[in-house]
């Protein structure tokens, strides 16, 4: 057999698990920083923040465009 019949698929391997590697850290890594974010968002004046209805959204986004014009 020759070298590279063996090393390829090798190198392949390695190659592969490396970049699996890479992304599970990576996904790690994000999912920590939004759970951090969250959690510092979570508290504003030691009560919880409430999210704007989408109600509430269209009406801001409506207002700004019409601060823009």
């Amino acid at each position: 057999m020759d070298a590279m019949q063996v090393g390829l698929p090798i190198i392949g391997m390695v190659a592969a698990a490396a970049a699996i590697t890479f992304y599970a850290v990576s996904f790690s890594e994000i999912r920590e920083k939004s759970f951090r974010d969250l959690e510092e968002s979570e508290y504003e004046n030691g009560a919880f923040k409430t999210s704007m209805s989408s109600r509430k959204r269209r009406a801001a986004k409506k207002a700004e465009k019409q601060d823009n014009f």
